[in-house]
């Protein structure tokens, strides 16, 4: 989902929205590298950066070792390895001015998931979706999910690659700044052909979708549904709601699954909970984390959840035992406006740093 900052005070979201419009309203922190409780934070500066980049969904390809960050207003994809911090660029992709609660804004490139030795990316600049090769870098053909003049309601949001059917979902419009899905539904797109994508079917939805996490193995699809402050099952191969869980709050962000134990874990904007995926959602922990979450990542192998939060400038990470139960490990500091976070193996962890033009790379801090 996008980051903003409102300028409205007292909006529900209004101290949670951090990001495109923080890009025109506020100026970057410029933290350096910085250290805390075992951990600590390296700035990569993105190509082209003169301060602010518009950075929404971003992903870490197991596989190559690689992170794909959408720069959006740059209209470049830049990719980032992991072991030499090296950065690569893909261009080409359009981009557009659309108008957010009054602002213009430039976007273009916004969101990435990993295929099958392919790199989707969602455009909101030109609502379209197109593919890359994720080993030379080649970008392949792009398709239109709807008319550019149909505006940010119809484009791209987040796009999900679902392998257990071999297909690419995308959800549509931006509901933490009102704009609603134009039909409130998912569209499935089949990709059993990897590098081409051919429109499926819709999913219809009472409302507009909000983060995702996929269980392949049981073929699960978790969203939000931001206006009804309800957590959604999926059934992936009926493309069928199944379920509807109550998280206990309206403001709903991101999602993370411990696949293994179905742990399903979703941000409510200054808390983070624990949900029993297999046991009908029921609630096993919360966790506050300070305003500002967005999109919220878990590493299965340490059993430990990323959750950033925008407003303080931290990073929270958790351990959760075999009960579903939270347990503080570190607070790290990062910067204002810092929010959405990936895992990667090595105990690294990337996250987002609109304001400054730059990915935040989390380590462990030499003993």
């Amino acid at each position: 989902m996008p980051s903003f900052v409102s300028p409205i005070a007292g909006s529900h979201h209004g101290a949670l929205l951090c990001g495109l419009l923080c890009c025109v309203l506020s100026r970057p922190v410029r933290a350096g590298e910085s250290s805390s409780g075992g951990y600590r934070i390296e700035p990569l500066t993105l190509p082209g950066a003169n301060g602010v980049v518009v950075l929404d969904y971003f992903a870490y390809d197991l596989s190559t070792g690689r992170l794909w960050v959408p720069a959006s207003n740059t209209g470049f994809v830049d990719i980032i390895n992991e072991l030499t911090d090296s950065i690569s660029q893909v261009g080409g992709f359009g981009t557009g001015e659309v108008e957010l609660r009054g602002k213009k804004v430039i976007l273009g490139p916004t969101s990435v998931s990993v295929g099958e030795g392919v790199v989707y990316i969602g455009n909101r600049g030109d609502s379209t979706l197109c593919v890359i090769d994720s080993h030379t870098f080649r970008r392949e053909e792009c398709i239109a999910v709807a008319p550019r003049s149909a505006g940010p309601a119809a484009a791209p949001d987040g796009i999900v690659y679902v392998a257990a059917v071999r297909e690419l979902w995308v959800t549509t419009g931006a509901p933490p700044l009102g704009i609603g899905s134009p039909d409130k539904s998912i569209q499935v797109f089949d990709a059993r052909k990897s590098d081409h994508l051919k429109w499926k079917t819709k999913i219809p939805l009472d409302g507009s979708a909000e983060g995702y996490a996929v269980d392949n193995e049981r073929g699960v699809f978790y969203t939000n549904l931001e206006e009804k402050g309800r957590t959604l099952v999926i059934d992936v191969r009926r493309h069928k709601v199944i379920a509807q869980w109550n998280p206990g709050a309206e403001d709903l962000q991101g999602l993370a699954l411990d696949q293994k134990r179905r742990f399903l874990f979703v941000a409510c904007g200054d808390h983070v909970v624990a949900l029993d995926a297999g046991h009908d959602g029921r609630l096993l922990d919360t966790i506050h984390t300070g305003t500002g979450l967005d999109n919220i990542d878990y590493d299965p192998e340490q059993k430990l959840l990323y959750a950033a939060a925008s407003v303080p400038g931290t990073l929270t990470l958790a351990r959760v035992d075999d009960k579903g139960k939270f347990h503080l490990k570190a607070t790290v500091p990062t910067a204002k406006g810092v929010r959405g976070v990936v895992a990667a193996r090595g105990g690294r962890a990337y996250l987002i740093d609109p304001l400054g033009g730059r990915i935040l790379k989390l380590v462990r801090a030499p003993n």
